[in-house]
């Protein structure tokens, strides 16, 4: 069973006529009949009585309602998705690191309500394997995050490399450690850390560093925002690795300190990542250039491009790891 064979089985049951019926389908009168013997061997029941004016049998009667709703879920599904394509998209969720939320995302957020206020935003913070796996299970359209390479390394993500930072280390102003200008590893280790929770790009990433120094974290909290580590190291001996974006307002804070670490120097690398098929629609396009445009690199002097979309090239970037 095909979609026109039903369209065509509606015409005549409107008009009363195949040449009719074929006139309102821009067929021809011999194609609207073998769309119809077709459909009635598909469904093995007569479906006209062929007369001088088409009437319906008791089995076209009973086929007459369900051909209506198909049909006419079949034009709300077309019309849906070209108000999508054409950009009149509801919601977009974005699901983006602390650090983001709090100080890179926001003048993004506002120009992209200027442009499309008739798409709402969902912004949630979540840590960056968290994230991830909320953009794989099609729950958020895009993610920002800290690259890892193990989540990012599919086909269908498109990864753009948006800016790479240092790691650097607060403390109360009053801590030993403050007394430097830089901060060797050696004495970083002599200090009780407090660490970002499972599924946080940023723990994972400090307790890889820690085993190429071949020397054991000492994590005595974990936390999930960036308050919450202020607040607690203001208490006491703990210490805590943070990137560089994420101490902005520490610096004005007289009772905290922050300072860079000696080499080797700790990055993270911080991506946006989506997927193809989603940059097909424009309010999604077109935050990840803002994105771009604000934040990190601007995607119109990115020569690569989603090459497995059907709209018209969107530019790419390839996943870089840490």
């Amino acid at each position: 069973m095909r979609l026109e064979q039903l369209q065509a089985f509606l015409a005549i049951a409107e008009t009363g006529s195949f040449q009719q019926a074929a006139r309102k389908c821009n067929v021809t009168q011999s194609t609207i009949s073998r769309q119809i013997q077709s459909l009635e061997s598909d469904l093995g029941v007569s479906l006209f009585h062929r007369s001088t004016q088409a009437k319906l049998t008791l089995g076209g009667e009973r086929l007459l309602p369900h051909a209506k709703k198909i049909c006419q879920e079949w034009q709300n599904a077309t019309q849906e998705l070209a108000e999508l394509l054409s950009g009149k998209q509801p919601e977009l969720c974005v699901a983006a690191i602390p650090s983001i939320c709090a100080y890179n995302l926001p003048p993004v957020l506002q120009k992209f309500c200027q442009d499309y206020p008739a798409t709402q935003l969902r912004v949630t913070s979540l840590g960056s394997d968290r994230a991830l796996k909320v953009l794989k299970d099609g729950l958020v359209d895009v993610a920002i995050v800290m690259n890892n390479r193990f989540l990012t390394a599919s086909p269908e993500l498109i990864v753009d490399e948006l800016y790479t930072e240092p790691i650097e280390v607060l403390m109360a102003a009053d801590h030993p450690l403050a007394q430097y200008q830089e901060i060797s590893w050696l004495e970083i280790t002599n200090y009780p850390q407090i660490v970002f929770k499972v599924g946080y790009g940023m723990q994972r990433l400090i307790q890889e560093h820690f085993q190429r120094l071949g020397v054991n974290l000492n994590a005595v909290l974990e936390l999930n925002t960036l308050d919450a580590f202020r607040g607690m190291v203001r208490q006491g001996n703990a210490i805590a690795l943070l990137p560089k974006t994420a101490l902005s307002d520490a610096h004005y804070d007289p009772t905290l300190a922050v300072r860079p670490t000696t080499e080797p120097i700790l990055n993270r690398q911080v991506v946006l990542v989506t997927t193809c098929d989603r940059l097909q629609i424009p309010p999604i396009a077109h935050f990840r250039s803002l994105v771009h445009k604000i934040i990190g690199v601007d995607s119109t002097t990115n020569p690569n491009v989603c090459t497995n979309s059907a709209t018209p090239k969107t530019p790419r970037s390839h996943a870089i790891a840490i």
